[in-house]
């Protein structure tokens, strides 16, 4: 008998009175499959009745005392479910996030597997307690703008997938209300991780920003917390704090300045913070979430992000201008080691108010905090976590911002992107680590990223099943027990088939199964055994391409790749070259200054050297050797299986979609693989000792024109697929975020390469000193 022959037996299930939402979602979900299901809400369950089914949360004593004693376990987290051949059974979880999760992995995939293991009960141990959103690109981030977007389906479709929490504050408008000088990027910053400011006022600070604007953002975190509760995830927040505020602020309270905390080179005005060492400003950020958790009691986590986009300490060593603040940390000069504690003291003070004042409302309340920002302070931070106070990251083996892991391929390469699967290793240290907040009573959120913006940004949906498990396992086999997902999820109208996401949810419920069996039972669902092994084929060949992809420039790989406009902007010798009209149609949306050495040269970013030209030879030569082959045979395998399957399956279908995806991958990986030869070829031609020199690079560079003209033509025809491969918005082109208008600019990417491929290289050495001189004079940008 399966499990679906004894569910058609249920003739009622049964929920209890004062449970959460998400049981009435659950047992909603049971009767959308068997319809003559009917529900009932009970004080108590009645287990002796044939064919009646309980829906539980709640400890072991929770669900004793309401009629539910079939099992007994000594675990805080735990799934329990029996059914009998009658239909009768039970459904219990000993927290409200795990049971949608659960529930729909067993009504997607299980029910017409054997009924036997669930006879006598069935108990799980979830693989990880926390699976949390963090800097969720589509509902709180860039990506809230994206065309067709349904939150809903998004919220629910992250509950199917494990998701345990999820933050909800995101901004209702396109962008902030912060304003700046003509030609500043800054503004931009303010429309992610937005403060609390931003969503309701205190005593301190009303009026400083409209009303209007307020509600509109304080409804949107309230309709997405709301959805959160149906699904029965746990919301909470993720703000950039304590954030500058605008300058009218400090007219009407300049005793409260605080730190300066604009970056010098992208901000072109000051901008300053509240000082938090002042009592009315701590009161004032405690007014402000306990208003916010007043109306939302449900939200239990506030992740603060700081020192980056116009948030940051007093005086901690990472601020954009050096240690900085106001007049009440620091008295007099005082040694660094001082400086620092005081400054760590400070933040901890600020953790503590916020973590109390969240706990006045909700016991569970916890602030999280990143330590990369702290490495002037970290000895002070660490040893005051606890008390409500956790830390996420990609490592607590390191201090600052140092990555102690090499790509998984070519161990001298360091230049991996965090939380993605190319950290494939785990430090000794780590675990001695977590074994140190657990006493303190703290948790460790590692970072984990399958989704968007951390890896392959823009792109949807790349697959990379068996990686994905890969680094599933590598941590929960070293004692990790809270994820925070980079990025989050794709929107499942767009990425129907999230195979990653896929064996997210599976690990959650079976973290000791065979990924290999499991991966090829997808497979058969979505393509049939006639077209399942190809499919497999595809997947397992991507990965291996994916693992040869050295990550030519990490900034590339995430939000650089969009803000720098690779797929809109010409590949030329000598951008200087263009006419500024002709440029304009890119540069307008790029998230840069006029003097950013980014707009003339491809290796830099304001005063970061991105990569140079040895770096870029060796990727070259990487890509070349061992990432071309498997991604061809990949593609080639659904290429040949294409047209048979939209026969048989129907159009969209599996085999076209990832197709497309991998297609577009290959675009991405062309578009990163032209970054190295330009810097190659620009800068070696530059460096050239003689004409011969010069004439090689020359050569190269020619060829990199012909590759990226040849990549831009099929990634027109790509945008025509009908496939959603990439994060776009129809709202209005962003610097955060690729327009729909993109196909519309591609012809112009390929004429400006035809027209300036034979300009002489050329990188102005004295470009930011140059342009920041420009823009003095009027009407020159």
């Amino acid at each position: 008998m399966t499990i679906r022959d004894a569910l058609k037996k249920t003739r009622k299930i049964q929920i209890f009175e004062d449970t959460p939402m998400v049981a009435k979602t659950v047992a909603e979900e049971f009767k959308g499959i068997f319809p003559e299901i009917q529900i009932e809400v009970v004080k108590k369950a009645n287990t002796n009745e044939t064919g009646v089914f309980s829906i539980a949360i709640g400890s072991i004593g929770d669900l004793k005392k309401r009629g539910i004693d079939f099992f007994e376990t000594d675990k805080d987290n735990f799934v329990f479910c029996k059914i009998d051949d009658q239909g009768a059974g039970v459904l219990a979880c000993s927290h409200q996030q795990f049971l949608y999760g659960y529930a729909s992995n067993l009504l997607d995939d299980e029910l017409d597997k054997s009924l036997e293991p669930f006879l006598k009960g069935k108990l799980t141990e979830p693989a990880f307690k926390w699976q949390r959103s963090c800097y969720d690109y589509f509902l709180t981030q860039p990506g809230r703008i994206q065309k067709n977007l349904n939150r809903e389906t998004y919220i629910k479709q992250m509950a199917k997938f494990g998701f345990t929490h999820i933050e909800v504050n995101g901004l209702a408008y396109p962008m902030a209300l912060e304003t700046g000088p003509e030609g500043e990027t800054y503004p931009m910053f303010y429309t992610y991780c937005p403060a609390l400011d931003q969503f309701v006022y205190s005593d301190l600070n009303k009026g400083l920003y409209p009303y209007y604007y307020l509600s509109a953002n304080f409804k949107y975190l309230k309709e997405n917390a709301e959805l959160a509760k149906k699904y029965g995830m746990i919301p909470g927040l993720l703000s950039f704090e304590p954030r500058s505020v605008p300058e009218r602020f400090f007219e009407k309270y300049p005793m409260l300045r605080g730190a300066r905390v604009d970056h010098p080179f992208r901000s072109f005005k000051p901008r300053y913070n509240m000082t938090t060492t002042h009592p009315k400003v701590l009161a004032h950020y405690a007014e402000m979430l306990k208003k916010i958790l007043k109306e939302v009691p449900e939200i239990e986590f506030f992740s603060i992000w700081t020192s980056d986009s116009g948030a940051g300490f007093e005086y901690v060593k990472s601020l954009y201008v050096g240690r900085n603040g106001g007049a009440y940390l620091i008295r007099e000069w005082k040694t660094d080691e001082e400086i620092a504690r005081q400054a760590g003291e400070n933040v901890l003070r600020f953790y503590r108010t916020l973590a109390q004042a969240g706990k006045e409302i909700n016991p569970n309340f916890r602030v999280i905090t990143r330590l990369e920002p702290f490495y002037g302070e970290h000895d002070t931070i660490w040893d005051g976590l606890g008390e409500g106070i956790d830390v996420e990251g990609t490592s607590l083996a390191a201090k600052g911002w140092a990555m102690p892991y090499s790509h998984p391929k070519y161990p001298d390469n360091h230049d991996i992107n965090g939380g993605t699967v190319y950290q494939l290793q785990f430090d000794e240290k780590e675990k001695q680590a977590i074994d140190e907040l657990e006493r303190k009573k703290a948790l460790a959120h590692f970072y984990f990223s399958v989704g968007p913006h951390v890896m392959f940004d823009p792109m949807m949906g790349v697959p990379y099943p068996k990686l994905t498990f890969k680094r599933l396992k590598l941590l929960r086999e070293n004692g990790v027990n809270s994820l925070a997902h980079h990025g989050g999820i794709f929107p499942p109208e767009l990425v129907p088939y999230n195979i990653n996401h896929e064996i997210v949810k599976k690990f959650q419920t079976e973290p000791d199964g065979n990924v290999d069996e499991f991966v090829a039972q997808l497979a058969k669902k979505w393509a049939g055994e006639k077209f399942a092994e190809s499919l497999l084929k595809a997947w397992d060949l991507a990965e291996e391409a994916i693992l040869a992809y050295p990550n030519v420039v990490p900034l590339y790989s995430t939000f650089g790749f969009s803000w720098y406009r690779l797929w809109a902007r010409p590949f030329v010798p000598n951008f200087e070259a263009m006419p500024k009209q002709e440029r304009a149609y890119y540069e307008d949306y790029s998230c840069t200054t006029p003097h950013n050495p980014n707009n003339i040269d491809l290796s830099r970013d304001v005063l970061f050297q991105l990569t140079d030209y040895e770096k870029s030879k060796k990727n070259l030569a990487l890509i070349e050797e061992n990432l071309w082959e498997p991604l061809n045979q990949a593609i080639e395998i659904l290429e040949n299986a294409v047209e048979s399957a939209n026969q048989s399956l129907g159009k969209p279908n599996v085999i076209f979609d990832q197709l497309i995806r991998l297609k577009a991958l290959r675009c991405w990986f062309m578009t990163n693989r032209n970054v190295a030869a330009w810097v190659v070829a620009v800068h070696g031609y530059l460096n050239g000792k003689n004409d011969d020199e010069k004439k090689k690079h020359l050569e190269i560079f020619q060829e990199m024109v012909d590759k990226e003209i040849e990549n831009t033509r099929e990634l027109e025809k790509l945008l025509d697929s009908g496939v959603e491969f990439m994060s776009m918005t129809d709202m209005g082109e962003t610097p955060l975020i690729y327009g729909s208008n993109l196909k519309s600019l591609l012809p112009r990417r390929i004429e400006l390469m035809e027209k300036h491929r034979y300009d002489e290289p050329y990188i102005d050495p004295d470009y930011i000193e140059k342009m920041a001189g420009m823009m003095m004079e009027e009407g020159s940008y």
